[in-house]
């Protein structure tokens, strides 16, 4: 006689999460896993282990910048997603005994500021998004340890702006309050970085003759070299090479009148980012007069938001060349 048994998927699940948790109750090894390392922008907390590691040379990964909204969900739920594209490094911790998600959280937010990252959104716990930010942010093989604990969970996305290629964080610390054995009552911490290679097409090398020649042959230039940090209209320092040539390219030709026109990404809304572009325009303008001594009446700031792109808003590469600063033949 042949005697079958039936799960339902319930039963099923339970089974499974009950014999890992028995295997990782007598593992006993606190070490990282094989083949995995801390990114070398971002250490760990101290006496944290490495319990899950996954880099990818290249992919798209939707960093949250807002809000987890539904659930069940596509990894797209945020309120305001970025969608990136780059190289990728996944990293679980687990944190050492007795530590509070907000003692881990706040040294990871610290140590991010100091380093020069931009906050782009945080949140805790049912300002994050509940239930939906947990199951969007935890990785497929760390659902058996982190998937439905959000009564105390953390996040934060942040952006360092670079020469070399921006480096994008989305920071996730949860605590374990269902499972048991080593981890229970233990706080995880998933360090997902994101690294934007360094765009080539479509710059042009900042030289008062080669903008020169540019703009006699087209009528406009764009200009990647006038830095701002985020949802800011200070020029950064490292802009004062490209604003020299700007006000060179004016001084060898007196009788070249611009409009110097700001431009974002398509990132917020129309009315705010057109206020943003202006005010980075007014900027430029005010620095070529008071530091370089231009004529006021040769340039006219503008700002145009979104308005006029030279490449798709959807990837990250093209919202890089899409925020500049342009120079328009009067």
């Amino acid at each position: 006689m042949r005697i079958g048994i039936i799960l339902s998927r319930n039963t099923f699940f339970i089974i499974t999460f009950f014999i890992a948790l028995i295997s990782f109750i007598d593992d006993g090894k606190t070490e990282d896993v094989k083949g995995s390392s801390d990114h070398p922008v971002i250490s760990r907390y101290e006496g944290s282990e490495i319990f899950s590691y996954e880099f990818k040379e290249f992919d798209e990964y939707v960093l949250f910048n807002g809000k987890a909204i539904y659930d069940p969900y596509p990894n797209t739920n945020s309120e305001s997603p970025l969608i990136l594209e780059g190289k990728i490094t996944l990293i679980t911790y687990l944190n050492p005994e007795d530590r509070s998600t907000l003692e881990v959280f706040k040294n990871y937010e610290q140590e991010l500021t100091k380093s020069g990252f931009e906050i782009l959104y945080s949140c805790k716990n049912e300002d994050c998004g509940g239930r939906a930010m947990n199951h969007a942010l935890t990785p497929g093989k760390m659902k058996v340890w982190m998937s439905e604990n959000y009564s105390d969970q953390r996040f934060l996305s942040a952006k360092l702006s670079r020469e070399e290629g921006d480096i994008f964080v989305s920071l996730y610390i949860t605590k374990n309050v269902s499972g048991g054995g080593k981890t229970a009552k233990r706080v995880f911490t998933q360090l997902d970085v994101i690294e934007i290679a360094p765009m080539q097409v479509g710059m042009v090398k900042v030289d008062a003759d080669a903008m020169a020649d540019e703009i006699f042959e087209t009528g406009s230039i764009s200009i990647y070299g006038i830095y701002f940090d985020f949802d800011k209209a200070e020029i950064k320092p490292e802009s004062e090479a490209t604003i020299a040539e700007i006000a060179k390219l004016l001084n060898n030709n007196p009788d070249l009148k611009i409009f110097i026109v700001g431009h974002t990404d398509n990132k917020g809304s129309l009315d705010y980012n057109t206020d943003l572009s202006q005010r980075r325009a007014d900027a430029v303008v005010n620095e070529l007069v008071n530091k370089h001594g231009i004529n006021s009446s040769r340039m006219t700031a503008k700002g145009l938001g979104f308005l006029a792109p030279v490449a798709s808003n959807r990837t990250e590469e093209g919202r890089a060349k899409n925020r500049r600063v342009e120079l328009v033949e009067k």
